[in-house]
């Protein structure tokens, strides 16, 4: 991989299930350092739809901000406490965290270890990820894999 990967053409489609359905959407990062939310925000009409987002790149915030439970920030528990938080924040209907570890070192986990949270109008689940290559390849399959979960929100 080793590119930046273009997004728009997902994210405009995604734009117009959004606007049809009438729906709010933000996101809360810290892998992703507010990459996630620069795309989302270029969409079409995302001003009326995109709510907004927290970067949470330094654990501090996430234990204080989003009330992330102390321990281990690559995990499912911090995953959804990030995403509920958000959700109440932004008072939106779907919302994305991801919280992990690009590399190339390790840190609290493996590189490509990527814990995601959803919030579907209420409901949270999480999900792990294992994404291999350099850490922009984990970057941006991260941000490919949230925009299908926001995707799998919509259908």
């Amino acid at each position: 991989m080793s590119d930046v990967t273009d997004f728009s053409e997902t994210c405009a489609q995604l734009a117009d299930a959004i606007v049809e359905q009438g729906v709010h959407v933000a996101v809360a990062e810290s892998l992703t350092g507010g990459n996630l939310a620069s795309e989302l925000s270029k969409a079409p009409q995302a001003g009326d739809w995109f709510r907004g987002s927290v970067i949470a790149y330094h654990e501090d915030v996430k234990f204080g901000l989003l009330e992330v439970p102390e321990g281990p920030v690559v995990s499912e528990t911090a995953a959804r406490a990030m995403v509920a938080t958000t959700a109440r924040l932004f008072d939106a209907e779907i919302v994305v965290a991801v919280t992990g570890e690009a590399g190339p070192e390790p840190d609290e986990a493996a590189p490509g270890t990527v814990w995601f949270g959803l919030d579907h109008r209420g409901r949270v689940s999480a999900t792990r990820k294992e994404f291999d290559g350099e850490p922009e390849d984990v970057l941006a399959q991260t941000i490919a894999y949230s925009l299908e979960l926001i995707e799998s929100c919509l259908r």
